[in-house]
């Protein structure tokens, strides 16, 4: 059991916007230990199976700088499959947040590097990168390279998990590597469901254990929302 915040609690939050002044929308989150810079590049070209479409493109890269753990991580490793699959959730997310259409011939590239891991980075990533994506908008309409935002809806996420038998929200990685579910939930700013990933590294789960954990990243993602929202006021 959790000695240090209630198992519904999430661990601090601090959102710097802005963090790097190279593309139109940076921000580092850090949730805990974990801390992951999140920067959109917008460029007026989209991929060539997409050009007949009059719509945009929102793509993803993820990777773990070497230094984010105790253990150093290679650089040939940021391609593996872990990667890759992560890099698709964090694009299918957030593409979940825009008006393709509105948006023009533009394509969105997120960059989510992870400085520091300890738990919860790919869903830090996805709740920093909405910010940035938002904030690269507003820079291009501010520019008047784009007539209005196509940000239709917040997207944040959360990991839950149940460990000794328990629900617990935002595990960090001490927690996680001894959980007996581990799952991570992106759901958009109006409470609607993007994405539930759920694993029992043990015993099957049961619906009850499932309600618990979806009741907790509901109310976790409220929260992240709110926080989104304050930190671009």
């Amino acid at each position: 059991m959790r000695t240090e915040r209630a198992n519904d609690e999430l661990r601090t939050v601090k959102i710097t916007r802005g963090f790097t002044e190279m593309t139109p929308g940076s921000v580092l989150i850090e949730m805990g230990r974990t801390r992951v810079l999140c920067t959109v590049s917008l460029d007026d070209e989209v991929p060539p199976w997409m050009r007949k479409s009059g719509g945009g493109w929102v793509t993803a890269e993820y990777s773990m700088l070497p230094g984010a753990s105790p253990e150093r991580i290679r650089r040939s490793s940021v391609n593996g499959g872990r990667t890759k699959e992560i890099q698709r959730l964090i694009g299918r997310s957030l593409r979940a947040a825009v008006d393709m259409e509105a948006m023009g011939p533009v394509t969105a590239r997120i960059d989510c590097d992870v400085l520091q891991a300890d738990g919860g980075t790919r869903t830090a990533a996805i709740t920093g990168a909405w910010i940035a994506l938002a904030d690269a908008f507003d820079v291009w309409v501010a520019e008047g390279k784009m007539e209005k935002s196509p940000i239709k809806v917040n997207i944040a996420a959360i990991s839950v998990g149940v460990v000794d038998g328990v629900a617990m929200l935002d595990l960090d990685y001490t927690e996680d590597v001894g959980a007996d579910v581990d799952a991570n939930v992106v759901m958009t700013g109006d409470g609607r469901l993007i994405e539930v990933q759920g694993t029992a590294e043990g015993d099957p789960f049961t619906r009850e254990q499932l309600d618990a954990m979806l009741d907790f990243a509901g109310a976790g993602i409220e929260s992240l929302v709110s926080m989104q929202n304050e930190a671009r006021a």
